[in-house]
């Protein structure tokens, strides 16, 4: 089972048997992403019907370095309005299948604020907390992984709230020029569980137990990682630990590839699931702000990238 996750002959860049096929996509990826022009924001006239100069901006982005920056009018701040308009910009963009989520209100949206709700108590995403670096869904079943999401600011915080992400083939990247075992390490069936999670309704989220990258049927990696030390558990070999450690240590670098932004309203980031975390934000009780996000989840990724 192992030797065949590592040894993948449709899609021989991923497979540690195959060095100069790795090192040809390496190559290009990283003359990409580093050519990639995160910034200025990609200007959309009307969020919910971007235009196909605009939709092509967006893939092209995302096919570079799984992400692209985009904004939009902020005249309506209606957040119903909003919700639609995301749907249908989604929609646009190939993003049909969204997750069901405990959280999740009309048009299959989950509002991101500061809340006591009883639902969402004690859930950092829902608090003033930094959350650290991590891939949505990750306590998703392996074959049921989120490939890519939106997130929208309606109202950013007063202060702080800043995200950092990482397209995940370049931390494979930077883990695989490392030393290939970290990659053997991570790609195994078992390197990662997160235990069940028991709802005050009564309702389970089962044990999800899989790799960290996986190579999805259309060929392109996929990544499940959270870098919480609580309700997760990891594959108990000294190889998985070096892994570990070692893809910590990339997040936590200077690496060039790492971009920082802080959402301003109407701004939103389209992306193929990457690796994300977000500071904490207004520290002073005096001065808290209604800080809202949208973001909205899809099992697959963004057309055409």
């Amino acid at each position: 089972m192992q030797d065949k996750i590592v040894d993948n002959q449709d899609f021989p860049q991923w497979s540690l048997n195959h060095e100069e096929s790795y090192l040809s996509w390496r190559k290009a990826k990283l003359e990409a992403a580093k050519t990639s022009d995160f910034t200025p924001a990609i200007r959309l006239g009307d969020l919910a019907n971007p235009t196909e100069s605009e939709r092509s901006e967006l893939a092209k982005r995302c096919a570079a370095a799984n992400l692209a920056l985009y904004e939009s009018d902020i005249s309506n701040p209606d957040e119903a309005k909003t919700r639609a308009d995301l749907r249908a910009f989604a929609n646009a963009l190939g993003l049909k299948i969204a997750e069901r989520h405990r959280s999740a209100g009309e048009h299959g949206i989950v509002a991101l604020h500061v809340t006591d709700a009883k639902r969402q108590r004690g859930y950092i995403p829902y608090s003033r907390r930094p959350m650290n670096w991590h891939t949505d869904g990750y306590y998703n079943a392996p074959d049921n992984q989120i490939r890519a999401m939106v997130l929208h600011c309606v109202t950013p915080a007063n202060d702080g709230g800043m995200n950092q992400f990482l397209d995940p083939e370049i931390a494979y990247i930077r883990l695989r020029d490392l030393d290939p075992d970290h990659i053997r390490a991570l790609m195994h069936a078992q390197a990662m569980t997160i235990p069940e999670n028991r709802e005050a309704d009564g309702s389970v989220r089962p044990v999800s137990t899989g790799p960290v990258f996986s190579v999805a049927p259309d060929g392109r990696l996929a990544m499940r990682y959270t870098a919480r030390t609580r309700s997760i558990s990891w594959r108990d070999d000294v190889m998985t630990r070096r892994a570990v450690t070692a893809l910590t240590d990339v997040l936590n670098s200077d690496d060039p590839l790492i971009i920082t932004a802080r959402l301003k309203p109407g701004q939103g980031i389209l992306c193929n699931n990457v690796l994300h975390n977000r500071t904490g934000f207004d520290p002073d009780t005096k001065q808290q702000s209604d800080r809202l996000v949208f973001r909205i989840r899809f099992h697959n990724r963004v057309k055409g990238s």
